[in-house]
């Protein structure tokens, strides 16, 4: 090979492509469940299918990316499974929006006609980010790729729903949920974001039905309670008035009534423990079918319901004169009408937190509504017995609490949606018992599909019917499922269920790890266990022979990308930063590894620089540095293997080897060892960290250079052959190299990918349709460890380092040799100092190099003094002496002169520095951190000024 197989500049976009089509095109991640290896799957999150890539979508990849690539390096028969959500409310709002700018509506199409402009929609614009999730280089198995309205996953919500409502776990109810009125349907939790808001604090007095209480208690005298509310339009839904059972101000009036201002109805004063008696007055309208705390109390204490708003957000027949406005209007009405008629007491500004749908931009309302729920505590309650036993396995562990206060106490969850795209609820109402309509009281049947619910409701009702000459009729709910139903089957209705005997169901169920962010262990983590737990085992054995049901072994919950400022990125803020340009600019690789590089442990948030003006980022500009650092590293390599591969090379003889052969052989031992471990435990931004340092440091700036003179050794004089000792040498060198540089590119690839893969078919020559992706974990040479060896060598590194540095102080050329002379008092060090000479001379142009043994006690002076009879510039580092006698090499008055203008600025600076700290003012009153940074700048002032006062001396 030569450096021609790879073209002087790195060009990412050329690069990525070439290796995701040539990857995609042979099946490279289609795994076959029949092969040999340990199973190992990964179902990714879905994204929505009307989303774009974002920078959490971007972390999230790299992360699980480089966690499958590496497990299939280490053999393992890995699926990395991936797919969209049909993301039902953001779907139809989309739609809604375009048939309206059109002049229409969906009513005006009909459901069958809005369905089939809604999978003409995703088919033409809802695969955008699967292909934007390409660019990232995922390797994933686009041939499973799957949607959750699939045909086979509508399958597995049907027939989930189905053996839900025969468990008993499926009920139809009427309970208080969150209502969107601007898409007509409830929402759940995680569809409602939190927005704080200014607003108003209004304080109602209500009077007692039986005027001023006069029992001699402490509510002697009252004759109204006064309450507060920031829902004015909701106070005429109010059934009673609650106070703490202990205060003492209230207490002869519970059981009293008020009569409700504006509406006339009287209505309980009750004791409830939800009040807070020191918040406000310490008395709490309680409004059942508008409030979720005032639903529980209504609850405890028998209060009727009543609903005054119609689920468009206007206020219904129940609302007396208010009917017919909007809900904000009807505020601003009953403030009006309450201040007209004197129960009015005050109003205050209020911030205070708004729930908003996600979707239909709006505040959300909670109304009572009849919908389709699930009943969870005893799903959750096996979860919680699973979680004892340590399934799943939380990292980091901290999150697992979280996952278990989210079980521990859970409400039922609502599952139906009132929408049109998305799984038609599987349940028949038999309309043909209540006049052709859909009521309260109208039966259903739940099957599986229209047939056997016509047998079914056939089986019920059709002797009744026909004994009275009616005919059966049936009419599917029309109400959709929520998304997150079809989503908590993904990790096993994805691999075939409900059918058992599914090949990839067999294998790779459970999943070995799922990575997902903490905003979503309550809404989808927690969905998926409970979920598997109905389906997967029975009697809390798991079903299929598996040692668990369970549906991911670990759980692995990753941080949240910030910006610049370390703010969370959100829409409202406007502060995302859109990974696509950072990739046009920089590459995918480079994204993906500084990503997962910022990652200081498991679930910590990361932060990613960026300059909004230029759409740039040191950060990402820093691994394209490194991406081009390996590129040229590789190039020199084909310019000097003499045409061969690490394969034709083959390994080193341990008995040929020098020094910095064994050293670096021995770090590349190591690092493997590490990286694999921290690839296996998770810890991915350790892994990409030490890599870094390896790759750069050790490897290009140290091993190459430490190799070139071997690798083009020159003979004695013109015209005469290399010696065999010299070209032994030179194939040790070039051994080395290959065997380094082959292994290190099979360790960063699960982290740049793309890039590994095209320098390792330029190093190793393999043909196109072998990939390194496929390649074997290289194998440990454990031989080769040696890590006092590495120590050594490590100081070895800095002495050299250290030199480098006094040839600068003293302004020698590059061109000027100059002796160097170490000072010892460890025989081991000395050793490898002698060992190293002639690296030493090649890196530092040393005219020559003496290595002096001392006695081990003795002190070395920091100050320079030197045992030769010669003026010398001196340095320490740890152990070691470092001198370079420069007499007669450079101009000494001139380097005196260097020296004393150097010790003056130190000394300046030590004195502002140490007058700052001693003026009480600052050292009291400045940040902790800026009096730290004060100090440190002190003692490094003071540092230099010791170090050139030392030279000055060592000059004599």
């Amino acid at each position: 090979m030569t450096e021609a197989s790879l073209p002087k500049t790195y060009d990412p976009a050329g690069t990525e492509a070439r290796w995701q089509a040539a990857w995609e095109a042979a099946g490279a991640f289609h795994p076959d469940p029949n092969a040999p290896g340990e199973p190992f799957s990964v179902v990714i999150p879905p994204p929505n299918v009307t989303g774009s890539l974002h920078m959490g979508h971007g972390f999230e990849t790299a992360l699980i990316d480089t966690i499958v690539r590496f497990q299939r390096l280490q053999g393992k028969n890995v699926l990395c499974l991936p797919g969209t959500d049909h993301a039902s409310i953001a779907v139809q709002s989309i739609l809604e929006k375009q048939i309206k700018a059109e002049g229409g509506s969906k009513d005006d199409l009909g459901r069958d006609a809005f369905l089939e402009r809604a999978w003409a929609w995703k088919a033409g614009s809802g695969g955008t980010i699967v292909g934007q999730l390409r660019r990232l280089g995922y390797s994933v198995d686009w041939r499973r790729e799957r949607f959750t309205l699939d045909p086979g996953l509508n399958k597995a919500v049907v027939e989930a729903f189905v053996r839900l409502h025969e468990q008993g776990l499926i009920y139809r109810g009427e309970y208080l949920v969150n209502w969107c009125p601007a898409s007509g349907s409830a929402v759940s939790d995680l569809e409602v974001e939190m927005k704080e808001l200014d607003g108003h604090l209004w304080h109602f007095r209500y009077p007692l039905s039986d005027g001023a209480a006069s029992d001699g208690t402490a509510s002697a005298g009252i004759d109204h309670l006064v309450v507060a509310t920031t829902r004015p339009e909701t106070l005429l839904g109010d059934t009673g008035v609650a106070v703490h059972p202990g205060d003492a101000r209230y207490a002869a009036l519970i059981g009293q009534t008020i009569t409700l201002p504006l509406v006339g109805r009287q209505i309980p004063i009750v004791a409830d423990e939800h009040v807070d008696p020191v918040f406000g007055t310490g008395c709490v309208k309680v409004t059942p079918a508008h409030d979720p705390n005032d639903f529980a109390i209504g609850a405890r204490h028998g209060l009727p319901l009543i609903t005054v708003m119609a689920k468009d957000g206007t206020m219904n027949a129940a609302a007396g004169r208010f009917a017919g406005l909007d809900r904000f209007e009807a505020r601003a009405a009953v403030v009006a009408a309450m201040e007209a008629e004197g129960y009015l007491v005050k109003v205050e500004p209020h911030r205070h937190s708004v729930p908003f749908s996600d979707r239909g931009k709006v505040p959300v309302e909670p109304l009572l509504s009849t919908q389709w729920f699930v009943q969870a505590e005893p799903l959750a309650a096996r979860c919680r017995e699973a979680l004892d036993q340590g399934e799943p396995r939380f990292v980091p562990q901290r999150w697992e609490k979280v996952y278990r206060d989210w079980l521990t106490g859970i409400r039922d969850w609502c599952i139906s949606r009132q929408l049109w795209w998305g799984h038609r609820i599987p349940a028949w109402f038999v309309v043909s018992e209540t006049g052709g309509v859909i009521s309260e009281a109208t039966p259903y049947v739940v099957a599986r599909d229209a047939e056997e619910a016509r047998a079914k409701a056939e089986a019920q009702f059709g002797d009744a019917s026909r004994a009275v000459g009616r005919q059966l009729q049936l009419e599917q709910d029309p109400d959709v499922l929520d998304t997150w139903f079809s989503s908590g089957l993904w990790p096993f209705s994805t691999l075939g269920w409900p059918d058992e005997n599914a090949a990839d169901l067999a294998t790779w169920y459970p999943t070995s790890v799922l990575v997902t962010g903490f905003d979503i262990i309550f809404f989808w983590v927690a969905r998926m266990t409970m979920l598997a737990g109905a389906f997967l085992q029975e009697d809390g054995v798991p079903v299929g022979g598996r040692d668990t049901w369970i549906p991911f072994r670990d759980v692995m919950i990753h941080g949240l990308v910030r910006d610049e400022n370390n703010r969370k990125m959100s829409k409202s803020a406007g502060n995302g930063i859109d990974p696509l340009p950072l990739i046009e600019r920089y590459g995918a690789d480079a994204l993906r590894f500084a990503l997962v590089r910022e990652v200081a442990g498991a679930g910590q948030d990361i932060r990613l620089d960026y300059d909004r003006a230029s759409g740039s980022s040191a950060t990402v500009e820093g691994a394209r540095n490194f991406a081009n650092k390996l590129w040229n590293a590789t190039r020199f390599a084909l310019m000097n293997l003499g045409g061969e591969t690490p394969a034709s090379l083959g390994e080193p003889d341990p008995a040929a080897l020098t020094l910095a052969d064994r050293w670096i052989l021995s770090r590349l031992a190591r690092v493997n060892q590490e990286t694999a471990q921290r690839y296996g435990s998770y810890a991915l931004g350790e892994a990409a960290k030490g890599l870094y340092e390896f790759a750069w440091n050790e490897v290009c700036d140290w091993t190459i250079e430490l190799l070139k003179r071997r690798l083009n050794p020159r003979p004695s004089s013109d015209g005469e052959a290399l010696s065999p000792e010299a070209l032994a040498d030179q194939r040790v060198a070039r051994q080395v190299l290959a065997k380094v540089l082959n292994e290190l590119l099979v360790l960063l690839h699960p982290l740049m990918p793309h890039l590994s893969e095209e320098l390792w078919h330029g190093l190793t020559g393999a043909p196109e349709a072998t990939f390194l992706a496929l390649q074997p974990w290289p194998v440990v040479d454990e031989p080769a460890l040696n890590a006092p060896l590495e120590a050594q060598f490590a100081e070895l590194i800095e002495a050299i380092r250290v030199v480098r540095n006094l040839r600068a102080v003293a302004g020698l050329k590059p061109s000027q040799a100059a002796p160097v002379v170490f000072v010892t008092g460890r025989p081991e060090l000395a050793a490898v100092l002698r060992e190293a000479t002639g690296d030493i001379t090649a890196l530092t142009r040393a005219a020559s190099v003496e290595v002096r043994e001392t006695n081990a006690s003795a002190a070395v002076d920091a100050a320079g003094s030197t045992p030769v009879n010669a003026r010398c510039l001196a340095a320490v580092s740890g152990e070691l002496q470092v001198l370079l006698p420069i007499e007669g090499l450079v101009d000494l008055d001139a380097l005196r002169g260097r020296l004393e203008k150097d010790i003056a600025k130190a000394e300046k600076e030590i004195k502002e520095l140490s007058g700052r700290l001693a003026n009480p003012n600052f050292a009291g009153k400045a940040p902790p951190e800026v009096v730290a940074e004060c100090q440190a700048n002190l003692a490094e002032a003071e540092a230099q000024a010791a170090l050139a006062r030392g030279r000055l001396e060592g000059l004599g």
